[in-house]
């Protein structure tokens, strides 16, 4: 796959209070996933997720639970496409787990999208509207479980599945993460402020396109974060594309107190453009 990099400066407001200095530091950690989780010792990363509002939704799909390969259960919200397909959506819940505004975002890809969508559940059952229990919940998933979850919806949507992702700051890392297990089936992988892979042999096996959707006054997922993973997937020689937005961490988050209306419905309509356009 010949590279191509395609960077996009939007500018939208947004505002929350950070923490500067986590994110420089957890970068260099040998796990993506992990470095994202150090983030909750930070007291600045806590305080910058406020409570979600609260939410009153009728859920159009349902939740399903299908064996993973280490012989526990694993659990999901699924909506099924009407129409008979084989292109999935794995979307890849954020800091406060499986909760309605993750099933509302993922019914409002499956309206627009003709995909079946599997939303995993990373914190097996567990969901919390505290920032603090988040912050633990995010520091307390066990990498080997999460990528067993991921396995197990792969093996439910089946080896002649076209698969995609999506995920927000904890599940954007996530989504990457979910394209790399996918292998040859991965065709789209979109990323709202996640922590990136850093291991450049690691992006070299990617077969998806990647979008990556970047706050540019994010603290932890910073500048520095977002122009490593440039070269790094320079150097891997895969297609790249970022879009940023004058914003801040979790803008695209319609619990967020802090939630940017504006940059949120531009980001959703560039992504689900985005994975349309690779799904079809």
């Amino acid at each position: 796959m010949n590279k191509f990099f395609f960077l996009i400066t939007l500018t939208f407001s947004g505002a929350a209070s950070c923490f500067s200095q986590t994110a420089k530091q957890c970068c260099n950690s040998p796990s993506s996933t992990s470095a994202f989780a150090s983030f909750a010792n930070s007291a600045g990363f806590i305080g910058a997720h406020e409570s979600p509002k609260p939410i009153s939704y009728a859920e159009k799909g349902k939740m399903v639970s299908f064996p993973s390969p280490d012989g526990k259960n694993a659990s999901a919200y699924m909506i099924k496409s009407e129409n008979k397909s084989n292109n999935y959506l794995i979307v890849f819940h954020e800091y406060w787990g499986l909760n309605d505004y993750i099933k509302r975002q993922s019914d409002l890809y499956f309206d627009t999208l003709d995909v079946n969508v599997i939303a995993v559940d990373l914190y097996d059952g567990k969901i919390t509207d505290d920032p603090d229990e988040a912050g633990r919940l995010v520091q307390s998933v066990d990498a080997a479980r999460a990528v067993n979850i991921i396995k197990s919806a792969l093996a439910y949507a089946g080896k002649d599945a076209k698969i995609a992702t999506v995920g927000w700051c904890f599940g954007g890392g996530w989504s990457l993460q979910g394209a790399l297990l996918a292998g040859e089936q991965a065709t789209a992988c979109v990323m709202f402020y996640g922590m990136p892979e850093t291991d450049v042999n690691k992006l070299k096996t990617l077969n998806s396109d990647v979008l990556f959707v970047w706050a540019k006054k994010d603290q932890w997922i910073n500048e520095e974060v977002k122009d490593d993973f440039i070269e790094n997937m320079r150097t891997a020689d895969k297609k790249l594309t970022v879009k940023e937005y004058d914003a801040d961490h979790a803008f695209a988050n319609p619990s967020n107190p802090h939630y940017n209306e504006a940059g949120a419905l531009d980001a959703q309509k560039i992504a689900l453009n985005f994975l349309r356009s690779h799904l079809e």
